[in-house]
C-alpha cells in the first residue's frame, strides 16, 4: 500500500511540473563555460532537495550520491569557499546531510545562515513558533496516516508525499488556524507535496541578500539553482546582482534555464571543474 502511494505522489508531481511550463519557457542550461567565465568571481548557491538530491518519500531518505561530496569540496576550493547551500531545511539538517563535509548555507529558509566553515551558525533571525500554533498545526497531521510532520523550531512542516490525497485537506485546515489569528506575523509556503507555516519576515531571498554581503560571496556573481514554488524568491533577486537562476524539473518562469533533473545539475556542477577555461 505504501509503494503504491509513493508512486501515486511522483506521478501527480509530474504532471503538475508539466502544467508549469509557460510557452515562453527558457531552453536548457548551456555548455558551462558560457555561463561561469571565471570560478574565482562566481558564488554558487544550491538548493538541496529536489535540486541537488533527488526527491524521496520523506525527507529523511534523502542520500548524497558518490561523487558529489567530492565535487562541492573541489568548487568550495575553486571559489575561495563561494559555495553555499540555499535551503529550507535547518543547519542541523543540512550537516547530517553532508557529514562530515560542512559548507557555508543559508537555511531555514533564511531563518538560519552559516558563513563560516568553523561555526554552527552566524546568525539567527527567526524566533521559534508560538507553542500554542504549533500545537494546532501539528494536529493536521491527523487528518490522515502519511502525514509526515516536522518541527524545525522557527518552522513547522506538513508532508505529505506518502498521502498526496490530503492536500487539499491540509490546506483548508492550515487555513482556518490562520483566519482565526489574523494578526500572526506567519506565512503558508506551499512546496513540493509539503505545507510550510513559517514566521513572515524572512525568506530564502533575504538570506541570500545578506549572505551576498560578505566575503567570500562580497563582488562576485551568483549562480542559483532551485527546484521549488520557495526557491522563486530567489529566482527574482538574481538580475538585481548580475546573477544567474535556474529552474530544476520544470521551466520557471523569469530564470536563464534549467535543468531536467537533480542528476543533470550533478553532472553540471562536475563539468565546470573539468573545464579547464575557467581556472
Amino acid at each position: 500500500m505504501k509503494s503504491e502511494l509513493v508512486d501515486m505522489a511522483f506521478k501527480d508531481m509530474a504532471l503538475n511540473q508539466e502544467r508549469t511550463i509557460p510557452e515562453d519557457a527558457p531552453d536548457a542550461v548551456p555548455v558551462p563555460h558560457a555561463l561561469v567565465p571565471h570560478l574565482g568571481e562566481t558564488a554558487i548557491l544550491l538548493d538541496i532537495d529536489g535540486t541537488l538530491l533527488d526527491l524521496m518519500p520523506t525527507p529523511r531518505e534523502v542520500w548524497v550520491p558518490p561523487g558529489l561530496s567530492e565535487t562541492l569540496n573541489r568548487l568550495t576550493e575553486r571559489t575561495s569557499g563561494a559555495l553555499a547551500m540555499v535551503s529550507g531545511r535547518s543547519l542541523n539538517d543540512i550537516d547530517l546531510i553532508f557529514a562530515p563535509d560542512v559548507f557555508r548555507a543559508v537555511a531555514g529558509h533564511g531563518a538560519e545562515m552559516r558563513l563560516s566553515l568553523d561555526s554552527e551558525a552566524d546568525a539567527v533571525s527567526a524566533p521559534p513558533l508560538d507553542k500554542e500554533l504549533k500545537r494546532r498545526l501539528a494536529a493536521v497531521a491527523k487528518l490522515s496516516p502519511g502525514i509526515l510532520l516536522e518541527d524545525k523550531g522557527y518552522s513547522l512542516a506538513l508532508h505529505y508525499r506518502l498521502a498526496p490525497h490530503a492536500e487539499k485537506a491540509i490546506y483548508e485546515s492550515v487555513s482556518l488556524i490562520r483566519a482565526d489569528l489574523p494578526n500572526a506575523p506567519i506565512e503558508v509556503l506551499p512546496g513540493k507535496f509539503v505545507c510550510e507555516i513559517k514566521h513572515s519576515g524572512f525568506t530564502k531571498a533575504t538570506g541570500v541578500r545578506e549572505l551576498m554581503k560578505h566575503e567570500p560571496f562580497k563582488g562576485r556573481r551568483p549562480i542559483f539553482i532551485g527546484d521549488d514554488v520557495t526557491d522563486e524568491t530567489v529566482f527574482a533577486i538574481m538580475p538585481d546582482m548580475n546573477g544567474l537562476a535556474f529552474s530544476v524539473g520544470r521551466r520557471a518562469i523569469g530564470v536563464n534555464g534549467h535543468f531536467d533533473a537533480p542528476n543533470d545539475v550533478r553532472a553540471f556542477l562536475a563539468r565546470l571543474l573539468d573545464d579547464t577555461r575557467l581556472e
